[in-house]
């Protein structure tokens, strides 16, 4: 269903000239496709170059700086061979100028190849880097050599590109200019004002102008050409994602209309108030639901703000309408930490919970299945396992679906399958800044948590280099002889010949060593039980000082554990820091939160640890996190169901995104199945940024 006039952008990458399937494989390594079969030409046109070689420096020899890259023009005075049989030294060219004589040095090089282009006496153009020893100048295997007749041949402005070893940027340059050369004169999709207003080149100059960079202005995100792609890449994405949400809204929902009779039961067994945030929250929720439309929200808390009972109150009013309502979370801890705070409140409501993770297995498993079947179970926490094709609800209304980063799109969408249009609710603990929602959701309806629950004190954060480690270790000895708790967080699970981090298997050794049988271990390749066996251990004080890796991230709930050590601070992202940090400060105690770095740090290290150390507003951390690192890195959107741009970036084009949404609007509210002129330029633009997902959507009606 393609449009015809992409197919040439559509041909395996092999299909370029000097592609055979080794280069194709590097080159959808370079363009961040898993699978080469599905690399495709028109990758290469969104593998953008991050800077600039400029070889339009003519110095002359005698004045050429060390290090620069510079073009010499001059004449060949003599070949220097190595001698017979020392391969291993290098094979000189010298040639000159008016200003002096440059040594042209090769390794391992072909006599013959060399005497043909660099002949004695012919006046030829070199460019590379020179280096300056005893006062003579080198350079070291040129980049270019080209005699002074063919010197248009010689590129003097060059795009660099993010590499991948074995692949050359000779190579991949001829690969990128195939791809350019293929370019169509493609349809418009841009409103005809906002491309005169932005000062938009057409698509296809603007792939040329990004590919075919002439200064350092042209690399710039502000560049008419890179502005242009981005919004393109914003457009693609609003569409596609008011797409998916017409198809959802588009089928009816279940409406909840209920008293909330078990809500009531629920909140008046709590031991306190549900803050202001967690009210609003719980109004947005159940008014959605009432609708006749599917609710579609994300719910965005703090650490520690209290989202669980939201969407226990909200699944409470599933169960009391006489369906379902499941809960899923992206580990198996997390999962079990819900199942063990909702069972209880919901348990004192009469409501009957089950957990099913991957984990689960056998004739439990079996019983469980059975009892969802049924409806016999009424609130379901689990894993991904939730949605195998083996468990079918009796009557599944609600889906939550927590810490939705780690979920894509596709999982997300399989859990609703399961019930008749169930409602959906996200929620995440990682504060997530407006310009990402925008990005990732669209025009999703949030509920913000913006308070801690009551009793909550401030956590104090110091940060503090390794050289002073022993000084910490020290002061936990005191703290677990007092009978606190402390977690000590490592990046690596062991030791590594690449990293000089120290490792959580390391780690907890040299900790044991110190302090003894209070020191317990956990990490990510644990098995189910084995972590269940640690964590228990750490609630019910035999363990004392846990170490750990990010496993313990996000959902471990142990309110008597008032310490919190970060080993290699610097290494970890903001957003990561704060959701470590947020493990304590859950009880009525004091609690303090050290992070360890290792000097010295770089100025984004030191921005980073400052703005934690200053600050436990999580939704400004997001912020600043996002224009320290980028939306790239902010929730690991490569490796998940969120974007991670090509060309756009939320920090440089933050405004053509807001441009880009409103469009989005615009547009399929006069064109819903985009069969209008524009609609069908549209569909073009969606094929183009392979949103093929968006189109089935559309076909699907």
């Amino acid at each position: 269903m393609r449009p015809a006039i992409l197919d040439p952008l559509f041909s395996p990458v092999a299909s370029l000239a000097g592609v055979g399937p080794k280069l194709a494989e590097l080159i959808a390594r370079v363009t961040g496709r898993e699978d080469p079969d599905d690399c495709r030409v028109v990758d290469l046109l969104f593998h953008a170059p991050s800077s600039l070689i400029d070889r339009r420096n003519r110095p002359g020899i005698a004045l050429s700086p060390q290090g620069a890259i510079v073009t010499i023009e001059g004449r060949v005075d003599r070949h220097q061979p190595p001698p017979p049989g020392k391969s291993n030294m290098p094979y000189r060219v010298f040639l000159h100028d008016d200003t002096g004589e440059l040594a042209l040095t090769f390794f391992r090089a072909k006599g013959n190849w060399l005497e043909k282009s660099l002949p004695i006496d012919e006046m030829v153009m070199v460019s590379g880097k020179v280096d300056w020893f005893n006062g003579r100048p080198s350079m070291v295997h040129p980049d270019f050599i080209v005699k002074s007749s063919e010197a248009e041949n010689m590129a003097l402005v060059e795009p660099v590109y993010p590499m991948t070893a074995g692949l050359t940027p000779k190579v991949l340059r001829k690969a990128i200019d195939g791809a350019v050369a293929r370019i169509p004169e493609l349809p418009e999709w841009a409103d005809a004002a906002l491309a005169l207003r932005q000062g938009f080149p057409s698509v296809a100059e603007a792939f040329r102008g990004l590919h075919d960079p002439r200064d350092a202005a042209d690399i710039d995100p502000q560049a008419p050409a890179r502005r242009r792609l981005a919004y393109d890449e914003f457009l693609a994405g609003q569409v596609s994602l008011s797409l998916v949400r017409q198809r959802v809204r588009k089928v009816p929902g279940q409406p909840i209309r209920v008293k909330g009779d078990l809500a009531a039961k629920i909140i008046a067994n709590l031991p306190f108030s549900l803050t202001p945030s967690q009210k609003a929250a719980v109004e947005d929720v159940i008014k959605d639901m009432a609708g006749e439309d599917r609710m579609l929200r994300l719910l965005q808390g703090d650490v520690g703000a209290g989202k669980t009972l939201v969407a226990l109150l909200a699944m409470s009013a599933a169960v009391e309408a006489g369906g379902q309502a499941v809960l899923m979370a992206p580990t198996e801890i997390l999962a079990r930490q819900h199942y063990s705070t909702i069972s209880k409140l919901a348990g004192a409501a009469g409501v009957a919970v089950e957990v099913l993770t991957g984990r689960t297995k056998g004739r439990e498993r079996d019983q469980i299945i059975e009892r969802i079947a049924s409806g016999e179970a009424q609130i379901i926490v689990g894993t991904h396992a939730l949605f195998q094709d083996a468990i079918n609800y009796h009557n599944l209304m609600l889906a939550v679906v927590d810490e939705q980063h780690r979920f894509g799109v596709h999982q997300r969408l399989r859990l609703t399958a399961k019930g008749i249009s169930p409602h959906m609710l996200v929620m995440t603990a990682t504060p997530i800044p407006r310009t990402l929602v925008l990005a990732a959701f669209g025009d999703m309806d949030v509920s913000k948590l913006t308070e801690k629950p009551a009793g909550r004190k401030p956590i104090q954060t110091v940060t503090i280099p390794t050289e002073r480690i022993g000084d910490i270790v020290a002061r936990l000895r005191g703290a677990i002889g007092e009978g606190k708790k402390a977690y000590w967080i490592c990046p690596l699970v062991e030791e590594s010949d690449v990293s000089d981090l120290m490792s959580a298997e390391e780690r907890y050794a040299v900790l044991a060593r110190e302090l003894g049988r209070d020191v317990g271990l956990i990490h990510g390749r644990m098995s189910g039980p084995d972590k269940d066996a640690v964590m228990g251990a750490f609630k019910t004080g035999e363990i004392r000082l846990l170490v750990a890796t990010t496993v313990v991230e996000v959902g471990v709930d142990v309110p008597d554990a008032t310490i919190m050590v970060i080993e290699h601070a610097e290494r970890f992202g903001l957003a990561q820091l704060h959701q470590l940090r947020g493990r304590v400060g859950r009880g009525d105690e004091a609690s303090t939160c050290i992070l360890l770095y290792k000097g010295p740090l770089s100025e984004t290290g030191r921005a980073r640890l400052s703005i934690l150390r200053d600050s436990e507003d999580g939704f400004l951390i997001a912020e600043e996190d996002l224009k320290l690192r980028g939306e790239g890195e902010l929730l690991g959107t490569r490796q998940s169901g969120t974007p991670g741009f090509r060309i756009a970036s939320l920090e440089a084009h933050a405004d053509l995104l807001e441009i880009a949404r409103k469009d989005a609007a615009y547009l399929l509210e006069r064109d819903p199945e985009l069969t209008s002129e524009r609609g069908q330029n549209m569909r073009v633009l969606l094929y183009l940024h392979r949103r093929d997902e968006a189109i089935r959507f559309l076909r699907a009606g």
